[in-house]
């Protein structure tokens, strides 16, 4: 089977049987799950969150948190 484009994954997708479907839900979410992972690593890794974090920590010290 050649999926080359949207449109033939969709058409695949449709075709699944609902056992296939939701073997496809399972491994869908992990996937995006270790995508978004990778992608939170590398900005991490890029200093892309650290104005974030620092804005964090000063609300921390700053007593504008709340315990949960």
């Amino acid at each position: 089977m050649n999926i080359s484009t949207l449109h033939d994954i969709e058409c695949a997708v449709s075709q699944l049987s609902p056992e296939e479907l939701a073997a496809f839900r399972v491994w869908f979410a992990e996937f995006d799950a270790a995508v978004w992972d990778q992608q939170l690593e590398a900005d991490v890794a890029a200093g892309r969150l650290d104005a974030l974090a620092e804005k964090a920590l000063q609300d921390l010290r700053a007593g504008h948190c709340t315990e949960l």
